[in-house]
């Protein structure tokens, strides 16, 4: 069965009440009249109550409706938080260094705002030790009480000892701070690049600046090794010789 409201000529009802674009109550009015309308305003007849005597329409845009009520629903779902509880084993032997690895994972696990099972693993004859692991998770509570705390204390199931820790920081929280620091790092990524690129630009700057006074040092250097050219002399005029007289 189709859960979207009915629509325009998908409205079967002799007449409606009617509410307008910014929500004024324009009153009860047949079905043609509020077609009229709708077709005035340019907008959908939408059917927002159809259980009420009569049915309650409203003038809309019925697709910018769905869009913005589809990202709200998506943003709704996008800030939800399932708390999940993650199980961690562990042996009562358990190696320093496997310890660690181990512990990381929880450490990790608390701070997403996840709850942690954790299960001590006893075989064979370390099931008459359950003491080994009551002090192996009590370790480990220790070690991570900055960020959870002793939800569910120690007790025996079994062959196993289980005990739950609870993150301080509530799921929400967790997302809120991991989408934070994630802008922060993305920001810092942007930041170094724009700063990458600002010195890509000076280094060329400084580069083509050093060719330029490069090729003006090299021209003054030529024009000062060039050997002076010596200064053009006029031949000197002929010297006239005065006329022998005539007739001795």
């Amino acid at each position: 069965m189709s859960t979207e409201p009915r629509i325009n000529d998908r409205i079967r009802v002799p007449e409606v009440r009617l509410v307008g674009p910014s929500g004024e109550q324009v009153g009860i009015v047949p079905l043609a009249k509020a077609l009229e309308l709708a077709q005035e305003y340019d907008l959908d007849l939408v059917e927002v109550a159809a259980t009420a005597r009569p049915p309650v329409c409203k003038l809309m845009d019925y697709g910018k409706f769905k869009y913005e009520s589809a990202m709200k629903a998506r943003e709704a779902r996008k800030n939800q938080a399932h708390t999940v509880i993650k199980e961690m084993k562990l042996r009562p032997k358990i190696d320093p260094h496997d310890y660690d690895t181990k512990k990381g994972h929880v450490v990790r696990f608390l701070k997403q705002g996840d709850k942690v099972k954790i299960t001590i693993m006893f075989r064979g004859r370390e099931q008459s030790r359950p003491e080994l692991g009551f002090r192996l998770l009590q370790r480990l509570a220790d070690d991570v009480q900055d960020l959870g705390f002793v939800e569910s204390s120690p007790k025996q199931d079994g062959r196993n000892m289980i005990m739950v820790l609870g993150p301080h920081k509530k799921k929400t929280e967790a997302m809120a701070e991991a989408r934070a620091l994630a802008d922060a790092r993305k920001a810092e990524r942007q930041g170094r690049t724009a700063g990458s690129d600002a010195l890509a630009e000076d280094e060329l700057e400084d580069v083509v600046t050093e060719d330029i006074e490069t090729e003006v040092e090299d021209v003054v250097t030529e024009a000062q090794d060039a050997p002076a050219e010596a200064p053009a002399v006029e031949a000197d005029a002929p010297v006239e010789q005065p006329a022998a007289s005539q007739g001795a």
